[in-house]
């Protein structure tokens, strides 16, 4: 059976994109892994924030929601304690440079989880470039070449273009999973993601064991 076009999108910045990192090999399978850039997609990526008066209370609030929820669900996951940043939302840019590097040499996912695990179960902000190379070291990526590969504008020029793309297939904000030309928005909708991925390659083997059987048979009706 042919499997269907699908793809993880993700931000190194997103909490709720590691929860979702941590579960998708095992929910999903082998998909594609694409870095995106969540600042630069519809939602923003980013909870806004106002500068003074309640407003600025209900956000602080809202985040402190936010955020014994993700620990919860860590917990609920079998996951490591999530440890925050000290320093966050951090800015993902060169992290999310590196993914780029590292997708074009192959190492997308075990980067983006020792990437996730350094920034959420490790604390450690990836603005910081020293933690982003502790990730790539971790999965045999040499500092020197990754630091000339965050700088290179062809590897800019690919994050921009999988952000534009991804926008155009209907992606907002991350974590996302897209199965042909449906999207999934949210950590919880994993199992729903791989439910229609069932679906649609039980259709995709239907349709080409349909299309088989109406074939007229190319041996001779006496050599049968």
């Amino acid at each position: 059976m042919n499997a269907p076009d699908a793809a993880f999108y993700f931000d190194l910045a997103s909490p709720l994109a590691y929860l979702a990192a941590e579960q998708v090999l095992h929910v999903l399978g082998p998909v594609e892994w694409q870095p995106v850039l969540a600042r630069e997609l519809p939602g923003k990526g980013e909870v806004k924030r106002e500068i003074e008066g309640r407003r600025e209370i209900e956000e602080k609030s809202r985040e402190e929601a936010l955020r014994t929820d993700i620990a919860r669900r860590a917990r609920e996951l079998g996951l490591a304690p999530l440890s925050w940043p000290s320093q966050f939302p951090f800015d993902s840019a060169m992290a999310m440079r590196a993914a780029t590097y590292a997708k074009s040499i192959g190492r997308t996912v075990p980067f983006a989880q020792a990437a996730f695990r350094q920034a959420f179960a490790g604390g450690r902000s990836l603005a910081e470039p020293d933690n982003v190379l502790i990730a790539a070291a971790a999965c045999e990526m040499h500092p020197a070449a990754v630091l000339k590969g965050v700088e290179l504008a062809s590897v800019r020029e690919q994050l921009a273009a999988a952000t534009a793309s991804a926008t155009q297939a209907g992606v907002s904000d991350v974590p996302a999973v897209r199965v042909g030309e449906r999207v999934f928005l949210g950590e919880r909708s994993l199992a729903e993601a791989a439910s229609h991925m069932s679906e649609a390659t039980r259709a995709s083997a239907l349709s080409a064991a349909t299309t088989a059987a109406a074939a007229p048979s190319l041996i001779p009706p006496g050599a049968r």
